[in-house]
């Protein structure tokens, strides 16, 4: 139970949640705690605010202040490797603990959001997320909730997490560069760099490195020899497209692989291809991933590090943002 007071008259009275200040273009966060013991000085603050009226707590059983409320409903989403902040103007953050692929529960976080007074946002799910970002925040609307609410939120996630971090192990890694003119030394390839950088920035490397003619049977030869050295995952660039000289999906295929889908509706990286010789992806990457700084490969590449099978389905679904921005510089 909230009581409402004048400004003038809550001196010498605790505050029942943060006041916020907001400086265009400068600041936005708490000019005053929940807990602050309002005195006389600030009462001129606190109008200029536009505070002419105060909260002043008075919790009835069954209810929670909205920082509790946060906590819980945090404790509740968050799943392993994730810390909590504390509440800052009733907001609770969840924080990636270690790197590694983030999963959303989009169903679950519908139906929690479904509930009404509280939320939960999230980063869209398969990203791949850094030690230390910020995955999502949580609140209530109001300052004060009836702890029942929060109680079947609490039932939604008993079972499973909305948000969740799994890590990525280092993987066994080859690369094929496809290409005659890259293999008879005309041009220096450009893939290599760009692979190592961001494979390495997801905590693995590239075991081997082997250069192909744009002739199908050597670079299904590669393939099947990366395969039988324990390759996890075979990256093949380069020949991806319609040109008469880009042989390397053929190549793929008399390796004995099963192609999934060439072709994906991701731009940069719609002549990406997806394919598996038995259990190992393989993933054919475009001339893009060289000069453009977000492509389907930094979408797929943290799926695949975590071990899941990329379907044709999961590659047709990707339409939906799959256009990709490019960084700012």
């Amino acid at each position: 139970m909230l009581k409402i007071i004048p400004v003038e008259e809550a001196v010498g009275m605790p505050l029942a949640h943060d006041i916020t200040e907001i400086v265009p273009g400068k600041h936005k966060g708490p000019a005053f705690r929940r807990g602050h013991i309002v005195r006389p000085e600030d009462v001129s603050k606190l109008l200029d605010l536009g505070k002419a009226h105060l909260y002043i707590m008075g919790l009835e059983e069954g209810e929670l202040h909205e920082e509790e409320a946060a906590r819980r409903l945090a404790q509740a989403a968050a799943g392993p490797n994730i810390r909590l902040t504390d509440p800052v103007e009733g907001r609770v953050n969840l924080i990636a603990e270690v790197p590694g692929l983030l999963k959303i529960d989009g169903d679950l976080l519908y139906r929690f959001n479904a509930l009404g007074d509280l939320i939960l946002a999230t980063l869209p799910t398969d990203r791949y997320v850094r030690k230390g970002d910020v995955l999502g925040g949580t609140r209530t609307i109001p300052v004060v909730v009836k702890e029942d609410l929060v109680k079947k939120a609490e039932a939604l996630c008993k079972e499973k997490p909305i948000v969740s971090v799994v890590p990525l192990p280092s993987r066994r890694i080859h690369l094929i560069v496809t290409g005659s003119e890259v293999f008879t030394g005309r041009i220096k390839d450009g893939f290599e760099p760009v692979v190592r950088r961001k494979l390495g920035e997801m905590g693995s490397d590239l075991e081997a490195v082997k250069l192909a003619p744009d002739e199908p049977a050597k670079i299904a030869a590669h393939i099947k020899d990366s395969y039988q050295a324990g390759a996890e995952i075979i990256l093949v660039s380069g020949g991806m497209s319609v040109d008469p000289d880009d042989l390397s999906p053929e190549g793929i295929r008399q390796s004995g692989a099963t192609v999934e889908c060439h072709g994906f509706p991701v731009l940069p990286g719609s002549m990406f291809l997806m394919a598996y010789l038995k259990e190992t992806p393989i993933l054919g990457l475009s001339g893009c991933v060289i000069h453009d700084p977000v492509t389907a490969f930094d979408i797929l590449l943290p799926r695949l590090l975590a071990g899941e099978r990329i379907s044709r389905s999961d590659i047709v679904s990707m339409g939906h943002g799959g256009l990709q921005k490019k960084h700012d510089h």
